[in-house]
């Protein structure tokens, strides 16, 4: 068993959990405010006095997403890729759609790894804040692009999750160290990409992939990564979420259908089966992400011709 090397690292736990428990309380309440308003007013994908109560197909890919995000394949990309082959959330609104259906399962991820898992308390606070600071900036600039700038924008960052994915299968990156700290000029860095992976994460590219290679790449004990990655995505995304629901640039029963379905995935997922043989799965994300992001800039593409007035 690892054993972290400061005395206060339970300190720092407990306040971190304590945090992620008022924010995650907070974020019930702007949740419900914005689904209140969004029945009233409509918006957000939704006409007013029209059910929100999302169906089978939208929990059931809450459930398959947030099950294997718990286990370490990521939901970002896989949960774009099924929007769009299902046809469930237009391209504009899938970047607030995931950050405020997700939210919940991955506070319950953080949670459940944050206690278990040891890691330096200054390196863990220190790469969370940045993450968080990433997302408040980038949810207030991909919240105002139109769908053509955001069909860019998620297949080039689906190009990038894919490459990481792929180099993840071939274990092309780096295996990591044994440290569990972070100091210098190796923190400034981890800050800084945490900072800019906390922006990606608005724009539909999950945090956990790039987090864990930039983890290993840096020397740290690959497990370390779990706290800080999970911990990141818990903090940032309720801050990214507030922004997207303030402008209603989500679709209210998809965001509802990921959350119900992916807390008990989390659940079964942590508990239950904790562990898979997950090469062949990682290996038809990959090939279900390229695809994706294919179609995303194709589409971006025609609607750019279209835009263009014939002479």
């Amino acid at each position: 068993m690892l054993q972290p090397e400061q005395t206060d690292l339970g300190n720092a736990k407990t306040f971190l959990l304590l945090a992620l428990g008022i924010i995650g309380v907070l974020y019930v309440a702007v949740l419900v405010r914005g689904i209140k308003r969004v029945a009233r007013e409509g918006g957000a994908g939704h006409i007013a006095g029209e059910s929100l109560q999302p169906d089978g197909k939208r929990i059931g890919v809450g459930f398959v997403t947030n099950f294997f995000d718990t286990l370490g394949i990521g939901s970002y990309a896989t949960t774009t890729s099924l929007f769009r082959f299902l046809r469930l959330v237009p391209d504009e609104q899938i970047p607030g759609t995931l950050n405020l259906g997700h939210t919940l399962p991955t506070i319950l991820q953080a949670f459940i790894y944050t206690r278990i898992v040891p890691v330096d308390a200054t390196t863990l606070i220190l790469m969370i804040a940045a993450s968080v600071v990433g997302a408040w900036l980038g949810a207030g600039v991909v919240a105002s692009w139109d769908r053509r700038t955001v069909q860019v924008g998620m297949g080039l960052a689906l190009l990038g999750a894919a490459a990481l994915m792929l180099s993840s299968v071939l274990n092309l990156t780096p295996s990591g160290g044994t440290e569990l700290a972070l100091t210098g000029g190796k923190l400034g860095i981890a800050i800084a990409v945490n900072f800019l992976l906390g922006a990606l994460m608005t724009l539909g590219i999950g945090l956990y992939a790039p987090c864990l290679i930039l983890i290993s790449v840096l020397g740290m004990n690959p497990t370390a990564a779990f706290p800080i990655m999970m911990g990141s995505c818990a903090f940032l995304m309720p801050v990214a979420s507030a922004r997207f629901e303030r402008t209603k640039s989500y679709n209210a029963r998809a965001s509802l259908g990921l959350m119900l379905g992916g807390i008990p995935a989390v659940l079964i997922a942590a508990f239950i089966v904790k562990s898979l043989p997950l090469t062949a799965v990682r290996w038809l994300v990959v090939v279900v992400v390229l695809y994706t992001s294919a179609t995303l800039l194709q589409a971006a593409r025609r609607e750019r011709a279209a835009a263009v007035p014939a002479r």
